[in-house]
């Protein structure tokens, strides 16, 4: 262990699928000196933090700042890892800082609604509030990592790797997300129940996509340019259309493409169930009144849809099949002709599930941060300020994932293999 491994000492804010994944991961490591798992809801902490004696466990409001950068104070935290949806990242990202700590999440600050227009002249984008203070972290000498889960984060590595290691010239970086999941109930029917956060899938979703086009951000119709993908290691052709997410907003500040995408495999039933929720208004955020034990109280739409569904951390049982995250990229190779690759990670959810206990798509997460950290803690990889993973060589970061057991892909393309 390195010295600076035996200093780390993290917050990690949030023990849901994500978070109780990351403590397993972060179990079987030793580059840090202890894990402080922070919750609103202590018993789940708790539980978190029942498997290995670094971990301790803490309850947090993570909506104010003052409670993070106390908590940061009270353990002596060095890194903050942010593992709650991106509604709370603000008073995350500004307790961190007010603590003197480091801090990473892995979905950035959340947009506002904006009209379809050249993006950079109206709206907020994701990242623009973190991005904004980018200045008083490096004064500070303190880092934000920003979206270092999959994806974004892997895709965004890899994005780095094609540009430094197999293309002279990037046409397009097109992040592609697909799966072949299926959940079923215990008579083993198929059921509808999202494998991931679907406060954050409502939102990324319904919100008008962005593409980085020649020099500029656009938006999109949600769900537009719908193109079939053909996925890697058995998942298959899979439909994707545009979402929001943060890679066309963060590839495109560290390496030269002309065009940047994010399409995901959301599938016929999701979208429908999506659109008819926003048809409905159960997509909101803003509380509405509402009668309760002979009385009122106020609620959000969409808070009240995700407690319905079951929570992406227990479905991992009655779960199977793989979910893929990668980036497909177009242009010129170092050789000076043309390619196309994609940049793969795939994972099964019954070799997570036997080996981690945590569903894949929450595993695939987790790992992410993880490796980042470590390579953190040995000072393989350094910097200050409000820092993307594209700022950082990606080899050592691919390197460390292999180790850790998730070894990742290359396919060689064709212009058939996704139209």
């Amino acid at each position: 262990m390195s010295e600076r491994g035996d200093s780390m000492r993290i917050l990690l804010v949030g023990a849901g699928g994500v978070g109780g994944a990351f403590t397993a991961i972060a179990a079987r490591r030793d580059f840090y000196a202890a894990i402080v798992i922070a919750d609103y809801d202590l018993a789940k902490a708790e539980r978190a933090a029942a498997n290995d004696d670094r971990f301790v466990a803490a309850q947090i409001d993570a909506s104010d700042a003052g409670s993070v950068s106390a908590l940061c104070a009270e353990h002596g935290i060095t890194h903050v890892m942010n593992a709650v949806d991106p509604v709370f990242n603000m008073s995350i990202f500004d307790g961190a800082l007010a603590a003197g700590a480091d801090y990473l999440d892995m979905a950035m600050s959340l947009s506002r609604p904006h009209p379809e227009a050249p993006y950079e002249k109206t709206g907020v984008k994701l990242g623009d509030e973190q991005f904004a203070v980018a200045e008083d972290w490096a004064a500070a000498g303190r880092l934000a990592l920003v979206g270092i889960g999959v994806e974004p984060g892997l895709s965004d590595v890899f994005a780095r790797y094609a540009a430094d290691h197999l293309f002279s010239e990037i046409d397009e970086l097109g992040t592609r997300d697909g799966a072949n999941l299926v959940v079923t109930d215990d008579d083993g029917n198929e059921v509808f129940a999202p494998s991931f956060s679907m406060w954050t899938t409502i939102e990324e979703c319904l919100n008008p996509p962005v593409v980085w086009q020649d020099g500029a951000w656009h938006t999109t119709a949600p769900f537009s340019e719908p193109e079939v993908f053909d996925f890697p290691e058995g998942i298959g052709p899979v439909e994707c259309v545009n979402v929001e997410h943060e890679e066309v907003l963060l590839m495109p500040r560290w390496i030269d493409c002309r065009r940047a995408t994010f399409k995901y495999g959301l599938g016929d039933e999701f979208i429908t169930i999506l659109k008819v929720l926003h048809t409905l208004g159960l997509d909101r955020t803003e509380k509405v009144r509402v009668k309760a034990g002979g009385g009122h109280c106020e609620v959000s739409p969409r808070d009240v849809v995700a407690a319905v569904l079951p929570d992406p951390a227990t479905v991992g049982p009655r779960m199977r099949g793989k979910t893929c995250a990668g980036l497909w990229v177009t242009g010129t190779g170092k050789d000076g002709a043309a390619r196309s690759t994609y940049l793969y990670h795939v994972v099964d959810n019954e070799w997570t599930m036997a080996e981690y206990g945590h569903q894949c798509v929450v595993w695939q997460t987790a790992v992410n941060p993880v490796v980042a950290l470590e390579l953190l803690a040995t000072g393989v990889w350094t910097g200050v300020g409000v820092l993307g993973p594209e700022a950082f060589d990606a080899v050592p970061f691919l390197d460390l994932l292999t180790e850790y057991g998730a070894p990742w892909g290359q396919r060689e393309m064709t212009p058939a293999a996704a139209g």
